[in-house]
């Protein structure tokens, strides 16, 4: 099984925070959407041999897109590849986009009607303060508004949330979750506001024009986020994603499995277990070298090491852990011996292997038998996840 995702790189105006590949300017819009059709066909042969399960419409604001867009890039994923009956489809979407598209009633149908069978609304606040901190273009009425059309349309909704923003109380916080709960959001996917290099919000913290996030604030509305989602039924599944049972994102599940994708489009990243590639992250390089028949990519070769670090990486921040038995022998034993100092502070643990149980029995002391076994964070050590995988890595 494999996943495919398309990105889409327009935005109507730039936010603060976002340090992904996008331009302001649609100008060119007819033109990507027609080498993206290309790279498709050019990179069949690279999942001939693979079932298509997922397809993610990223960005970028894919919401840009018109039906009839959509349906020209589905109808050549499913010309070129083999996709199983009933793929999962997600569209990542603007509240602004739908919400005005909405007043007719007929963009979600319209969505259905393409093939689409899962949104990702970006919602991030229903605070008018905290999206204007973000420069967001919706509003909170927007938000609102298109949530309370989208849930008598689909059933498979996630939310984009963000904590970790100055000057957001721990109740603005409860009261942002409840919102989403109240709406019978099935998945939420929320992250931790953070400073990326080269972003206008770098510019604004590093020139005192904004207060940098605060790590112990963040800390304080993760464990929020943590206790209130298991209230409302929901499955802390990844380090940022919650979903209720049978609405996990099977697209983001299979990046975080291992499973080989190929990424559409300019700065879309593709993996194939061994090799990981890259598009370039310009929207006229794109188009100039599709038009001429090549693919405006580089290659990298991932070493023993490297698959290993991706691994531990994206294991750590699952509930399913690291295998043990999945660990490449020559580096079971120094991961076994490196984690030991983490499960003595009660970050680390090693848990009896199963993928569809998510409360199995923890085991706090490293067993004779290990190949049945995974390494996952505990509760505590949950929200350095990531911290605590680059300690494991091996260089």
């Amino acid at each position: 099984m494999a996943g495919i995702y398309l990105h889409i790189p327009f935005c109507k105006q730039a936010c603060y925070y976002c340090d992904f590949h996008f331009s302001t300017s649609l100008k060119k819009k007819d033109e990507l959407v027609l080498c993206m059709l290309k790279e498709l066909e050019i990179r069949k042969e690279e999942l001939q041999n693979e079932t298509i399960e997922t397809i993610y419409f990223g960005g970028g604001t894919p919401s840009l897109l018109s039906k009839e867009e959509i349906e020209i890039l589905l109808k050549a994923i499913h010309q070129n590849y083999k996709v199983i009956d009933n793929p999962e489809i997600t569209l990542e979407a603007n509240p602004d986009d739908l919400s005005v598209r909405a007043q007719s009633r007929t963009i979600f149908e319209e969505y259905k009607l393409a093939g689409i069978n899962r949104l990702s609304i970006g919602v991030q606040s229903f605070f008018e303060e905290d999206l204007k901190s973000m420069n967001r273009v919706h509003n909170s009425k927007e938000a609102k508004e298109c949530l309370s059309i989208a849930t008598r349309h689909f059933d498979n909704i996630t939310i984009d949330l963000i904590y970790g923003v100055p000057n957001m109380s721990n109740e603005r916080w409860k009261e942002n979750l409840q919102i989403a709960f109240d709406f019978g959001i099935n998945h939420i996917s929320s992250y931790a506001l953070t400073v990326e290099p080269k972003t206008v919000l770098d510019s604004f913290v590093k020139n005192g024009k904004y207060p940098s996030p605060d790590e112990t604030e963040a800390k304080e509305h993760f464990d929020i986020l943590v206790e209130q989602t298991a209230k409302n039924g929901f499955v802390h599944y990844e380090i940022s994603n919650f979903g209720k049972p049978n609405y996990f994102s099977k697209h983001n599940t299979s990046y975080w499995q291992g499973k080989k994708y190929i990424g559409i489009g300019p700065s879309a990243h593709s993996f194939n277990t061994t090799h990981r590639s890259w598009n370039v992250s310009n929207n006229t390089k794109y188009i100039k070298e599709l038009q001429s028949g090549n693919l405006p990519n580089e290659v990298e070769k991932l070493s023993k090491e490297d698959q290993f670090n991706e691994y531990l990486m994206t294991g750590l921040r699952t509930i399913w852990g690291v295998s043990l038995n999945k660990v490449d022998k020559n580096f079971k034993e120094q991961l076994l011996i490196s984690s030991k100092k983490f499960i003595d502070q009660g970050l680390l643990v090693i848990a009896r292997e199963t993928m569809q149980s998510v409360g199995e029995k923890e085991i706090t002391s490293l067993p004779l038998r290990i190949d049945d076994r995974v390494l996952k964070t505990t509760p505590k050590g949950k929200f350095l996840a990531d911290g605590l995988a680059s300690e494991l890595f091996i260089i």
